[in-house]
């Protein structure tokens, strides 16, 4: 992965979320919300897995869409 990207949140990982990918767009989108087209960029991660990620993560209200991107919730 060549993008770096700040992490200054204290939030802590939810034990609910089992899947490493699931773990990796959480912690991706911790610091700042970003669209599909940047998830699936800096991830690479196909944009049907990262449907599936962020409809499970909107259920379980760990993220939500702001302005056409996704975010954790608050």
């Amino acid at each position: 992965m060549s993008v770096q990207r700040p992490t200054t949140s204290t939030r802590e990982l939810p034990t609910e979320l089992e899947s490493p990918r699931a773990k990796l767009v959480y912690l991706y989108l911790l610091p700042t919300a970003a669209s599909i087209d940047e998830l699936q960029s800096d991830l690479g991660v196909e944009k049907i897995t990262l449907y599936s990620i962020l409809r499970t993560l909107r259920k379980r209200n760990l993220v939500e869409k702001r302005d056409g991107k996704f975010a954790v919730a608050e």
